[in-house]
C-alpha cells in the first residue's frame, strides 16, 4: 500500500469525489471509504453509480450526487461542506475527427471550450461551498513530451508544446488538448481564488476495477494479447515517444490522490508512474501471467531486451514520502486476472495463470 499523508483533512468532515462512474473515480470512491472517509461521490448518471457503489466497504457513509460539468452550479450540492475536492472527471466525447476542414474549430467549440468551461464551473462550486481547503486535479502523462538524448528523465516540467500537437495531430490529439488546457485554467483559477490545488499526472493505470466494462486503460496494456489495432497503435505511440510505457497500479494511483490531498507541503503537479517499461518487458510478463500469450512469436525482433530509452520519473512525489505498493507485476497479474473473470479474454484452459 503506497503511504497516506500527514492527515490535515478532518476525518469526519466528507470530501467530494468527481467522474465516481469512470475508472479511477470509482476506485478512488473506494478507497476513500475503506479508509474511514465521507465521501460524496458525483456522476452525469447517480443509479449507476449507486449501483456500482453498492457493494463497497463503508458505504454506508457514500452519498451520490448528479452533476454535470456543463451545468453551471450543478456541483454545488455535492461540494457543500467537503473539506476537498478530487476532480477526476473529464468532458467525453474527445476523439472527434480531424478530416474536415472545419475540425480544429469544431474541436475548440465542441470539445476544449466545453472541457475548461465544466472544469471552472466544478472549482467555483468549491468556491461557494467555502469549505474545500484542496483540489487534487487528475491530469494525464498524455501531456508531457518526451526527452530528448535517450537516458534522460520526463518529469512535469517536460509538457507538450501546445501548437505542434495542433499541428502534429497525434493519436489521441484530442485528449491531450483538453486535459492541458482543463489543467492550466484550474491551475489560474486556483490562484485567483484563493484554493490550494495540485493536480497528479497519471501514466497507463491498470489492475482491479469495479466498472461494469474493462476500462480503456486496461484495454490498452492488454492489447499485445487481445490485438485490438486501435489500442496496439496507442501503446505503440506511447512507446516510440518515451522508448517506454509508464505504468501505475490504480491503488497507487488513488493512494497519490489521497497523500497528496493530506500532505500540507504539497504544490503543483506531481507525476505518479510507478515504474517505465518496454514494450518487450511488459510482453514477458503479460506471459508470465497469461501463459497462452506467446510474446515472441507476436513480437519476434521488439524483444530485445533494451533498457527504457528514458525514464518517466516521480521523483518529485518520491521526495514528498509517497511510496509505491506496486510494481508491474502486480498490475498485470491483477489486470490478467479480472479480465478473465469478466470474459474480456479467454480463460487459459489447463494453463496455471499466476493469479
Amino acid at each position: 500500500m503506497g503511504s497516506v499523508g500527514g492527515g490535515s483533512l478532518e476525518q469526519g468532515q466528507p470530501v467530494c469525489v468527481t467522474g465516481a462512474t469512470g475508472y479511477v473515480g470509482s476506485w478512488l470512491v473506494r478507497t476513500l471509504l475503506r479508509r474511514g472517509r465521507r465521501v460524496h461521490a458525483t456522476a452525469r448518471d447517480p443509479a449507476k453509480a449507486r449501483r456500482m457503489l453498492s457493494a463497497v466497504e463503508g458505504n454506508e457513509r457514500l452519498r451520490v450526487f448528479r452533476a454535470d460539468m456543463a451545468e453551471e452550479g450543478s456541483f454545488d450540492d455535492a461540494l457543500a461542506g467537503c473539506a476537498a475536492l478530487f476532480h477526476v472527471a473529464a468532458s467525453m466525447d474527445l476523439h472527434l475527427s480531424p478530416d474536415q476542414h472545419d475540425a480544429e474549430e469544431r474541436v475548440r467549440s465542441q470539445v476544449l471550450e466545453p472541457a475548461t468551461r465544466g472544469t471552472i464551473n466544478v472549482l467555483r462550486s468549491c468556491v461557494r461551498a467555502g469549505t474545500v481547503r484542496r483540489v487534487v486535479f487528475t491530469s494525464s502523462v498524455s501531456t508531457l513530451a518526451a526527452a530528448g538524448a535517450e537516458g534522460s528523465v520526463v518529469d512535469e516540467s517536460c509538457l507538450r508544446d501546445l501548437g505542434d500537437v495542433w499541428a502534429t495531430k497525434p493519436i489521441g490529439w484530442v485528449y491531450i488538448l483538453s486535459k492541458r488546457l482543463a489543467e492550466e485554467a484550474a491551475f489560474g483559477f486556483a490562484r485567483e481564488n484563493g484554493l490550494r490545488l495540485v493536480s497528479v499526472v497519471l501514466p497507463t493505470v491498470a489492475g482491479p476495477f469495479l466498472t461494469p466494462a474493462v476500462p480503456t486503460s486496461v484495454q490498452l496494456l492488454l492489447s499485445p494479447i487481445t490485438r485490438d489495432p486501435k489500442l496496439c497503435a496507442l501503446l505503440a505511440s506511447v512507446h516510440a515517444r518515451f522508448g517506454c510505457v509508464p505504468l501505475a497500479h490504480v491503488q497507487d494511483a488513488c493512494d497519490a490522490h489521497l497523500f497528496l490531498a493530506d500532505a500540507p507541503a504539497a504544490e503543483g503537479r506531481y507525476l505518479c508512474a510507478g515504474g517505465s517499461h518496454t514494450a518487450a518487458h511488459i510482453a514477458r510478463l503479460l506471459a508470465s501471467r497469461y501463459p497462452p500469450f506467446n510474446p515472441e512469436k507476436r513480437l519476434g525482433d521488439d524483444l530485445d531486451g533494451a533498457s527504457p530509452a528514458s525514464v518517466v520519473s516521480s521523483k518529485r512525489l518520491l521526495d514528498l514520502g509517497f511510496r509505491f505498493g506496486h510494481d508491474a507485476g502486480d498490475i498485470l497479474r491483477d489486470a490478467v486476472a479480472q479480465c478473465v473473470d469478466h470474459g474480456f479474454v479467454e480463460p487459459p484452459g489447463g494453463c496455471d495463470v499466476q493469479y
